[in-house]
């Protein structure tokens, strides 16, 4: 049970960032909110390469979701990156990749 309570912890801002989505209907104003999410949640809580994952999960989802998007497996009707996607999105991602790194942590 205390792992599972420490991963939920975890994935508090990226289930903030989620229900902000049909809140924020401005893609720069959900932007802006998503990337001080982020910022307080590496100020309370910054481990060490937890950049090289944000990062890895920016830039790497960008490609996924510019490959998914431009081939019309996924449409999104918020277009406001390349015309193809939210965004935001990446932002979402890029600190998902941090929850999924602390996640395997704790379980490991």
């Amino acid at each position: 049970m205390n792992k599972f309570l420490r991963i939920l912890i975890q994935v508090i801002p990226v289930i903030l960032m989620i229900v902000l989505v049909p809140l924020i209907k401005n893609d720069y104003y959900l932007l802006a909110a998503d990337a001080a999410i982020i910022v307080i949640a590496l100020f309370i809580k910054y481990e060490k390469r937890d950049w090289v994952f944000l990062l890895f999960g920016f830039f790497i989802m960008i490609i996924s979701e510019y490959i998914f998007t431009s081939t019309k497996v996924e449409t999104f009707n918020r277009n406001s990156l390349f015309g193809l996607m939210p965004i935001w999105l990446p932002f979402l991602w890029a600190y998902s990749f941090i929850v999924l790194k602390r996640a395997i942590m704790i379980l490991s």
